[in-house]
């Protein structure tokens, strides 16, 4: 199911995500992963490093008919176990999308804030601290 099932204002994703521009500063700014289902690319995701113990989850996207089977979980502890000097992450993701909002906090993800990105809805930000 698109996220407009689960909320969202419409058929589109994150400021960006459609620009070829935009994609090209996230691959120089970050390390750009795709996420393999045998050998199909079902989605994909960035992790942007922001020095010392520090790193931000950008972009996670997985088609439709690939969502609810477990793969942001698998995405979030791929990533902690590929960046083990990382001992905070953050995120965020739009207010409406409940769903992501779960996977997030299952995985010990917690709400720290929120932005307003002056569309029709807010970033809820998210942080998760790995003990040491």
């Amino acid at each position: 199911m698109h996220d407009v099932n689960y909320g969202s204002p419409g058929i589109s994703g994150p400021p960006g995500y459609d620009s070829p521009a935009w994609q090209r500063w996230a691959m120089k700014k970050g390390r750009y992963y795709k996420i393999l289902e045998g050998d199909r690319i079902v989605g994909g995701f960035i992790v942007f490093p922001l020095g010392g113990e520090k790193a931000e989850l950008g972009r996670v996207f997985i088609e439709p008919d690939w969502q609810n089977l477990g793969i942001g979980g698998r995405v979030l502890a791929f990533a902690e176990s590929a960046f083990p000097r990382v001992k905070r992450w953050a995120l965020d993701t739009p207010d409406w999308n409940l769903r992501t909002r779960h996977v997030y906090e299952k995985a010990g993800y917690v709400r720290v804030g929120e932005i307003d990105p002056g569309g029709s809805f807010l970033l809820i930000q998210y942080e998760k601290r790995i003990a040491e």
